[in-house]
């Protein structure tokens, strides 16, 4: 039962990145070539409403559905964190899309989001094989 929340929430989303065109090459080329507000728009409601959601959810000590409770950690700031985004915001830039809406592209028929999806697990592959190598 838990597994069909999870994929009813998950289809929900799905189809909301979808209705709002979040999920076309071309919003995105808008975004970073600043000639279009739609997905600043959508980051503009997004950021402040995780923000709430984070902050209700420290208020109010919500658990997990298996009852523990939810821990935000503190990072301290790393240099990857700037070199990732940049390679995210490339990889971003290129094929239209970061990963959740990967699936969605597939599920609405672009299949050559097919390819971004191997590149996103090559990416990760890579990535986990040059971890005990990198700076943290």
């Amino acid at each position: 039962m838990r597994n069909f929340l999870f994929l009813l929430i998950g289809t929900l989303f799905g189809i909301t990145l979808l209705k709002a065109d979040a999920v076309s090459w071309f919003r995105m080329q808008e975004m970073f070539r600043f000639q279009g507000f739609q997905m600043f728009g959508i980051f503009m409601t997004a950021i402040p409403t995780a923000a709430l959601s984070v902050f209700l959810l420290k208020k109010f000590k919500i658990k997990t559905l298996d009852g523990k409770p939810i821990e935000i950690v503190k990072k301290e700031f790393n240099w990857g964190y700037v070199y990732g985004s940049l390679l995210f915001g490339v990889g971003w830039g290129l094929t239209g899309a970061c990963p959740g809406p990967i699936y969605v592209q597939i599920g609405s028929g672009l299949t050559i989001a097919v390819v971004t999806l191997i590149s996103a697990l090559a990416g990760t592959w890579v990535y986990s094989y040059l971890k005990p190598k990198l700076p943290h």
